[in-house]
Formats: C-alpha cells, sequence, structure tokens
C-alpha cells in the first residue's frame, strides 16, 4: 500500500498532538496517510502500553489513517543503530511515501530528538541500492521519500511553515483525547503530569490559533523543514 504522507511519531499521541491537522488538511484534498509509532509508550507515567494501544487505534479511525503501525523500539531507551534503522528503512519502503512527517530535531522529551534523526537517517538509507530489505515474499525496492518535515510538539520552536487547518481543529482535539490515560480527565485517579492538566489541553488549541494568526487564518500547525525545498513558481506559496 502506498501512501503519500507517512507520519512517525516516538510514541503513540505525538502525530495526534503536532500534526494532524495537517493530515486531514491533506486528506480533504485527496492524499493519503499512514501512522507509524516507533514505542508502545510503555515508560509513560499513566496509562499502560496496552491501553495506550486502543487509544492509538480510536485515534487513527477519528484521523481516518489508512493504517497504523508500531514499530515496537523500547521506549526511553531505543539507539540509532542498525536494528532500529532496519525496521524504519523496512516501514519506508513497504509504502513507499512522497513526504515524511517526524518529531522536531529537540524537544523535552530525548525520544523526540532521538525519533527525528531516526527517521532522517532512514529515509536517506532507504534510498541506496545496497542496503537490502525484504517484505513477505519479495525483495523491496529502494525508496527516499522527496521531503522530510518535523513536527513541533512541547518546546516552542520557531516553524520554517505554517499549514492552515482551520476546518480541522475540532477533529484534531478529537483524536488528542482519544488518548484518555494522558491528557485531562478529570474522574483519572492516575497520577498528575505535565501533559495531564486542562491547562496543556487547552494550550494545544491556543498554540493552533497563535500560528494561525501568523498567516492570517483561525488555526495552523508549524513544521521545520529537513531539507531546503526547491520551487519553480513563487506563487505555489500563496
Amino acid at each position: 500500500m502506498k501512501v503519500d504522507i507517512l507520519a512517525f511519531g516516538a510514541h503513540p499521541d505525538d502525530v495526534e498532538l503536532s500534526c494532524s491537522g495537517i493530515l486531514l488538511s491533506h486528506a480533504s484534498r485527496g492524499k493519503t496517510f499512514g501512522l507509524v509509532d516507533l514505542t508502545e509508550g510503555e515508560l509513560g507515567t499513566r496509562g499502560t502500553a496496552e491501553i495506550r494501544k486502543q487509544e492509538a487505534t480510536t485515534a487513527a479511525k477519528i484521523l481516518g489513517a489508512s493504517f497504523r503501525e508500531n514499530l515496537g523500539l523500547q521506549d526511553g531507551f531505543f539507539q540509532i543503530d542498525e536494528i532500529s534503522l532496519r525496521r524504519v528503512i523496512y516501514t519506508i519502503r513497504k509504502y513507499k511515501p512522497e513526504i515524511v512527517i517526524c518529531n522536531a530535531p529537540n524537544d523535552r522529551h530525548p525520544d523526540h530528538g532521538k525519533g527525528h534523526e531516526l527517521v532522517k537517517q532512514a529515509c536517506f538509507l532507504s534510498g541506496l541500492r545496497k542496503i537490502t530489505s525484504k517484505d513477505e515474499h519479495f525483495s523491496q525496492e529502494p525508496w527516499r521519500p522527496k521531503m522530510i518535515f518535523g513536527y513541533i510538539q512541547f518546546y516552542s520552536l520557531s516553524p520554517d511553515l505554517i499549514v492552515d487547518i482551520s476546518p480541522y481543529i475540532e477533529n484534531k482535539i478529537e483524536s488528542v483525547k482519544a488518548y484518555k490515560s494522558q491528557f485531562y480527565d478529570p474522574t483519572s485517579a492516575e497520577p498528575e503530569t505535565v501533559i495531564s492538566s486542562k491547562k496543556f489541553l487547552d494550550n494545544i488549541k491556543e498554540r493552533a490559533s497563535d500560528w494561525g494568526r501568523l498567516i492570517g487564518t483561525e488555526y495552523g500547525e508549524g513544521l521545520m523543514v529537513v531539507r531546503t525545498p526547491g520551487i519553480s513558481d513563487l506563487f505555489h506559496l500563496i
């Protein structure tokens, strides 16, 4: 199954928090997308890996993703080594995305920066013919995505571009709320964390509103470019 966009997250919920509006926006234009979580988020203070798996499935359905996969890397301890790189390479070659979106190069959780570097390296290596990988029945062909973007999550990083997500903000928030174990729930008996407060949940919409303000729309999501994009027509930017 080929998709137009492949969105990676170090943990389940990273994508929903950071670029789900962008995915919904492009889906409305007929583009397809899939979701890939590097880990199960098993070290999270609240909930369990199994609960987060169920929540991730619900969120993927809300967003209308073509699929969601989990690569099973070790939360908190995965490394950028041959094993992890080959898992990501296999996934890229399997779905042949034109665009990859992943974590920002620097963020509060160390897995986010590592996840960014892992995916970035794998996108390059996936295009090398002498690196072999096999699907269940046949050898995979090399594939290198045309563009890689990093989404912004916890830190207030400066985006290189902002995408209008105004029509999709409520769907984005709904996908985030699918992770009931992680975010604000006044009935929860779980320990409080930085992201479980009502303020954090409110901040998601507030940040989208602020980015929207910068581009003259109601809501937006910011992206960082990994490689300088090239265009032939400046009017493609307006």
